[in-house]
């Protein structure tokens, strides 16, 4: 009975299952389980898909994060170019993957805009993504030609309301952040602009310096340089309070405008992409920003946030609500993707 049992225990048939019982244990813990699909991940690239062309803002930020997020956690963090279609072909290619953590989607303010101005948009940003995190904010100036015979935002706005639709609010193109900006200095002081829309903020500048158009809402970062140089001027900043490196330029609310936002860039998630792997990304998305290399790489316009899933999804939802309203209120739509 002895030697039955030790042959059966030690038969090249039995060590071979516990070879591949041991192999397959070994695989699921480096994969993750359904308990706890965030152990052992990432264990291969994850691919940080950007519905944007190389270059653009949402490209230089959240390449640094990604950077960091492959150092972090072992595993290439891969950016994936897919512009076009006012973001639909990179979202619509996101929300097509599976839901398993490997595709995250690096999105900009126009991801609560756009779904709401393209009325047969491919994608739905509440259905069919999970927000991770906010990462960053920037606040703008509104600037304006030296030529302008005013000196503060309550004299642009009389300037204004005495030349209705005379003013040329430039944007960098229609529907997108600073053409909504404008929507909103309306809604809050009653003037009347007409937009002129380019292809990029930056083709704006010499023609608010020459005098073409009259007010631009420009990024601190981009600003500084040309209001210190005495190229624009600076009116009004829309955040909460003034920038140290500007402390003349005062803001919207101090001067009696409800005119306050900040463009912003966060990472969201295909829905049903395990609540476990989301946490996981926000908890080193939120060390990440502490870093002081990491902290030194943006501007002085640059406020740094950590917010968590939740937190980023009111900041969506609120958003997207004002959004809807001053949409309704000016009428605006843009061509379906």
């Amino acid at each position: 009975m002895n030697r039955t049992l030790q042959w059966v225990l030690f038969s090249p048939v039995h060590v071979s299952a516990c070879v591949v019982a041991a192999t397959i244990t070994t695989a699921a813990l480096a994969q993750g389980s359904a308990a706890d699909p965030a152990a052992g991940y990432p264990s291969r690239p994850v691919t940080m898909v950007t519905p944007y062309a190389p270059g653009a803002s949402v490209d230089l930020e959240g390449r640094i994060f990604s950077t960091e997020l492959s150092k972090s956690l072992g595993q290439p963090f891969v950016m994936d170019f897919k512009p076009g279609g006012t973001m639909g072909v990179g979202m619509t290619y996101a929300l097509r993957q599976k839901p398993d953590g490997y595709t995250l989607v690096w999105v900009s303010s126009a991801y609560a805009l756009l779904p709401i101005l393209v009325k047969d948009g491919s994608y739905d940003p509440v259905r069919d993504f999970e927000q991770v995190s906010l990462v960053n904010k920037r606040y703008a100036i509104l600037c304006i030609p030296n030529s302008l015979p005013v000196k503060n935002l309550r004299e642009f706005i009389a300037y204004a309301k005495a030349r209705p639709g005379e003013i040329n609010f430039g944007t960098g193109g229609a529907g997108g952040v600073q053409h909504l900006q404008g929507l909103m200095l309306e809604s809050a002081t009653g003037i009347k602009v007409t937009y002129v829309h380019y292809k990029a903020l930056g083709a704006t500048y010499p023609d608010l310096m020459s005098g073409r158009i009259q007010m631009i809402p420009v990024t601190f970062g981009p600003a500084l340089p040309m209001i210190k140089a005495g190229k624009m001027r600076g009116l009004a900043l829309s955040g909460q309070e003034r920038n140290p490196a500007l402390p003349d330029v005062p803001t919207a609310l101090e001067q009696g405008v409800n005119w306050e936002y900040a463009s912003w860039l966060g990472m969201v998630a295909p829905a049903k992409t395990p609540t476990v792997i989301i946490n996981k990304v926000q908890g080193e998305l939120a060390k990440i920003i502490k870093l002081p290399e990491v902290q030194q790489k943006f501007g002085e316009d640059s406020t740094l946030v950590a917010s968590t899933p939740a937190e980023f999804k009111r900041h969506f939802i609120t958003e997207s609500e004002r959004w809807k309203k001053l949409v309704a209120e000016s009428g605006i739509a843009l061509e379906g993707n």
